[in-house]
């Protein structure tokens, strides 16, 4: 239980790493576009091949894991909506839009957008005895452009610095959690259970990929983050080949 909380702590330390840089350097919009255009390809990378498949071979039919994504879709559709009713929206905008959004909300939604890769590094660590590395990197390297981009866009909107970095703090612990949570409360889950939820898993990060992270990456970087999102999908895939 140790070894889930400091391996899921540790992949959501990566959201401080990202926050320091955009504190500490000026970092123009193009460049963040693109970089979350990178970690967007990582992610994509990932879900195909830790979760997707995996929950395809756990599994003892497809039906679960096709259950499992439109679920995770659904769920991270339906409190994406109601945060962007809060005003966490703009969380992920990088010009500063979240000026006019709420505090909470846009907490709430980072957090929502981290949990379920969170929990799935608990999970399997439960069914393998180890963290899974590819997928471990896949997280690490996709949190480092959604906390530059937040960042920005949070200390452009009026945020005080040391307020986003404690704000980023409290989220890699509370995703250390999450991992804790994935290990703890699925201890003797069938192999389906497994599968239907690292499918959800998958749905929910494929549905934050297309209606928060891609259209800020593709406004800010244009037509070149179709490129470096190919490259962080085949970067996050050889990770997986050499795993």
């Amino acid at each position: 239980m140790a070894a889930a909380f400091g391996w899921g702590t540790l992949a959501a330390s990566s959201l401080v790493i990202g926050a320091l840089v955009a504190l500490r350097f000026r970092i123009s919009l193009r460049v963040i576009g693109l970089i979350m255009g990178f970690g967007a390809g990582v992610l994509i990378s990932a879900l195909a091949f830790d979760l997707v498949q995996e929950a395809v071979e756990k599994g003892s039919g497809h039906g679960w894991a096709a259950a499992g994504i439109f679920a995770g879709c659904l769920v991270f559709f339906g409190g994406d909506w109601l945060i962007g009713r809060a005003g966490g929206g703009e969380r992920k905008d990088a010009t500063g839009s979240q000026q006019s959004g709420s505090a909470l909300a846009i907490v709430l939604g980072t957090v929502l957008d981290g949990v379920p890769e969170s929990m799935v590094i608990g999970l399997t660590i439960l069914q393998g005895g180890a963290v899974g590395v590819a997928y471990l990197a896949a997280v690490f390297i996709s949190n480092l452009p959604e906390a530059i981009a937040s960042t920005s866009g949070l200390v452009s909107g009026g945020w005080k610095k040391a307020r986003v970095l404690w704000m980023w703090v409290a989220i890699a612990l509370v995703s250390g959690l999450a991992s804790l949570a994935g290990y703890g409360l699925f201890q003797n889950a069938s192999p389906d259970v497994v599968a239907f939820v690292l499918a959800f898993a998958a749905g929910a990060i494929l549905t934050m990929l297309a209606d928060t992270m891609m259209p800020e990456a593709f406004e800010h970087g244009g037509k070149l983050v179709g490129v470096v999102t190919t490259l962080g999908f085949a970067v996050a895939f050889t990770i997986h080949t050499l795993d």
